[in-house]
């Protein structure tokens, strides 16, 4: 069945992945008709800036960069905010929300990630909460006025940044976490057990090698009762465990998944006609939630959705930890490489290695004043795809 070019392209989703893909499409496609369908209200914000909010003293009105209106007139595109998807058609090239049905020649799934929450058990299980969306970090920031005691689950990338972030801004925080050491998943012991011993200079109280069972809320405080038999009252729990793509609607229209939704390198899905890019996307094996590898499949997209045939590229691509208690960039190796970490030290700076058998560089780990020598270690490590 051959459906009309003038049928618009549709996007699903109004996170950075989403704007961005359009954005680089209307660079060389101006006429095209594109409409976005979102639940939430569009309003487009720098999502990185969340856990790094308090030290820039940004509040919910000054991360918000544009409105939806804003936004739909800057990129001739139709924005229908509030707006749930409930059902895809892809051989129809149809979608459906709760009261329109849309006609589409191209589908993009930007549909971001969930939150994993942490397995509590307890009566204020409900009351702990997880930023993912600028209307969470609103109820965060309502949350924690006139608060001092702050706990953290999680020491993974978010869980330190966010740490950092409050210690900064005068709060008592609490980290507690399943790992030997903080960004466990990115970097050597050593590197971890330093940050650690920064941002606990900083103010950061960490209880590692232990997990919270049960969150009950006594005379308006929070008391979690962890592994390790120990107790911890506090006046507010944010959960920074993680997240998982956002795969719901592939499921119901029978695309295919995986830890995300597959797609290829030029971003098809399984589908014809849909593609995907963003948290949501597993691109040829690689679930990449970080804002690099967004911006490269943005641009290849939109060439690809202009007739240009593009295949996206992944070089080595590293990941600034936003930790000013103790600066680090890390550029992990893929998990299907078996290797070694080397590390040196140098004052308060690190340096770690990642090498193969054959000493061949697939990662790195800088910190403090050695984050200077990215550019040059870049250039040694092979491209991801």
């Amino acid at each position: 069945m051959a459906f009309s070019q003038e049928h618009p392209i549709i996007i699903i989703g109004a996170g950075l992945a989403a704007y961005q893909v359009a954005r680089e499409f209307r660079k060389i496609n101006s006429h095209t008709p594109l409409i976005m369908i979102t639940a939430d209200d569009g309003r487009f914000y720098p999502k990185p800036q969340l856990s790094t909010a308090k030290t820039q003293k940004k509040s919910l009105e000054t991360l918000v960069t544009a409105t939806a209106e804003t936004m739909s007139a800057q990129l001739n595109m139709e924005i229908r905010t509030l707006t749930r998807v409930t059902a895809i058609d892809a051989d129809a090239h149809l979608i459906s929300t709760e009261t329109e049905k849309f006609h589409y020649q191209k589908l993009i799934l930007a549909c971001g990630a969930d939150v994993i929450k942490p397995p509590l058990t307890g009566d204020a299980v409900n009351e702990v909460l997880s930023i993912n969306h600028l209307y969470h970090f609103a109820d965060f920031e309502r949350k924690i006025e006139n608060k001092k005691h702050l706990t953290i689950l999680g020491a993974g990338l978010i869980g330190c940044e966010f740490a950092n972030d409050l210690s900064n801004a005068g709060y008592e925080v609490h980290v507690i976490a399943p790992d030997k050491f903080p960004l466990s998943l990115f970097v050597p012991e050593e590197v971890g057990n330093l940050l650690k011993k920064e941002l606990e200079k900083n103010g950061v109280h960490f209880h590692l090698q232990c997990v919270a069972n049960t969150v009950n809320k006594i005379n308006e405080k929070y008391c979690l009762d962890l592994s390790n038999g120990k107790k911890l009252e506090t006046e507010f729990i944010l959960s920074a465990i993680g997240l998982r793509p956002h795969t719901a609607l592939a499921v119901a229209t029978n695309i295919k998944i995986n830890r995300g939704i597959l797609v290829n390198r030029f971003l098809e899905t399984s589908a014809a006609d849909v593609y995907a890019l963003g948290d949501c996307a597993e691109v040829e094996g690689h679930v990449l939630p970080f804002i690099t590898p967004m911006l490269n499949c943005a641009r290849a997209l939109a060439k690809t959705l202009h007739g240009e045939q593009t295949a996206v590229e992944y070089p080595a691509m590293p990941v600034v930890v936003k930790t000013p208690a103790h600066p680090i960039v890390v550029c992990p190796p893929p998990k299907k490489i078996s290797g070694e970490w080397e590390v040196s030290s140098d004052g308060n700076s690190m340096r770690a290695y990642f090498f193969d058998a054959e000493k061949k560089l697939f990662g790195f780990v800088l910190t403090n004043e050695a984050v200077k020598e990215r550019a040059e270690l870049l250039k040694k490590i092979p491209p991801l795809i």
